[in-house]
């Protein structure tokens, strides 16, 4: 199965848990590619048959710099995804409120709207009580793997 591991990061940290995700996906057999500058021309390009979001939140609750282009390409576009599996993990800081996790919020939105179907919710990754988020990950992976594979 080919999966588009897609990520925003500020700081590098959704960064990191994206590529440990690719890798246990790829372990998995999957043909799982992880491009943090991915354009949507490259997406179709790769015709994905599932879709893996990995963000942070900034700022008010948005997306980091480096996805926005692709999310809004993608929004403005509405590629013809319907049906096509996906999950969001989100990193956010607990301390912040409304704001937790906003940007994996977004993603699930767009998700929606594309009619990507939410295969596991959404995992919530809290900087203030991990330090090993990409470890944390794993056995939210591990049933996404399943999942794709059911």
């Amino acid at each position: 199965m080919k999966i588009a591991v897609l990520s925003g990061s500020v700081y590098g940290t959704a960064e990191e848990v994206a590529r440990h995700a690719t890798r246990l996906l790829q372990e998995a057999g999957c043909d799982a590619r992880h491009d943090p500058r991915a354009s949507l021309a490259d997406l179709q390009a790769f015709a994905p048959q599932a879709f893996l979001t990995v963000t942070s939140t900034t700022g008010m609750g948005e997306l980091p710099d480096n996805l926005q282009p692709l999310y809004y390409a993608i929004r403005d576009h509405l590629p013809a995804w319907s049906g096509l599996p996906g999950a969001v993990i989100a990193l956010g800081d607990s301390s912040y409120g409304d704001t937790y996790c906003a940007g994996g919020e977004q993603v699930r939105e767009l998700y929606a709207e594309l009619g990507i179907r939410e295969v596991l919710p959404m995992l919530r990754l809290d900087a203030s009580e991990s330090v090993t988020p990409e470890q944390d990950a794993e056995p939210w992976v591990a049933e996404f793997i399943v999942a794709l594979t059911a």
